[in-house]
């Protein structure tokens, strides 16, 4: 897989939560913030422990900065998520929590020239949402094109619609969001309030094979995150279905 950090090594860091906000009724945003700035690549995670939680759990960054203090991640809860429970039920602004990275290689870097593909389902999507924060700021779709399909199961499950509307907008007609609902067709006043965004039914890795059936090229670089299942599929459609060769495909599978 290409694209390996660039410019910093992992390290811990001492960190506190800041910001606490549910996006839906299972996601939740929020922020740390570090003794110590970090840099990282758009696309890269870090692993969080608190005290009396065994384990380290890997969550993608959801902005994009370097040597930053602050750092936004999104965490979709899961029945018998140890940490996911706390952060729903116990988490408060100050709690101490412990970093290390940055880590991954699922990372965008304009100078590459690659036109983007992004596939995410549920909390998969917050390393594109970095991915897109940088190549809107420094110009990237002026030159470049990119599609974004994002799966959730209902419009209820649906979050970060203004940050994509505001991505779309500043693109200039060079960039592409698709929310794919795989267990409800879209609803009308959803689709009325985000007319830049395009709403399909069916299973995300399915709406893009569909869409962008005719439209891979050896100029694009695809993106993938999210649970296993929806990962496996999304290859069997690039690779299958789009001919896209694994040179040209970058992602990180959580389970």
């Amino acid at each position: 897989m290409e694209g390996f950090a660039r410019y910093e090594l992992p390290t811990h860091h001492n960190g506190r939560i800041e910001r606490l906000d549910r996006l839906t009724s299972d996601v939740i945003h929020f922020d740390v913030v570090l003794a110590e700035p970090m840099s990282f690549d758009a696309g890269q995670f870090v692993l969080l422990q608190i005290p009396g939680l065994e384990g380290m759990r890997a969550y993608s960054m959801v902005n994009y900065e370097r040597r930053t203090r602050r750092l936004s991640l999104v965490v979709k809860r899961k029945p018998g998520g140890g940490f996911g429970d706390w952060l729903f039920e116990r988490a408060a602004a100050a709690d101490k929590i412990d970093v290390f990275g940055p880590l991954g290689s699922a990372t965008f870097h304009p100078d590459e020239g690659h036109d983007l593909l992004m596939v995410a389902g549920g909390s998969g999507i917050a390393g594109m949402m970095s991915i897109l924060e940088r190549a809107t700021n420094e110009g990237h779709f002026e030159s470049h094109r990119g599609h974004v399909f994002f799966g959730v199961r209902t419009v209820d499950d649906c979050f970060y619609l203004d940050k994509f509307s505001r991505y779309v907008d500043r693109a200039r007609g060079n960039l592409e969001v698709t929310i794919a609902l795989s267990d409800a067709p879209p609803q009308g006043p959803v689709e009325g309030a985000h007319p830049d965004i395009r709403f399909a039914t069916g299973l995300v890795h399915e709406v893009c094979g569909r869409d962008m059936q005719g439209r891979f090229s050896d100029r694009m670089m695809s993106y993938l995150a999210g649970p296993p299942p929806m990962v496996d599929g999304a290859l069997r459609t690039l690779i299958g279905t789009g001919k896209v060769t694994p040179d040209r495909i970058r992602y990180d599978k959580f389970g």
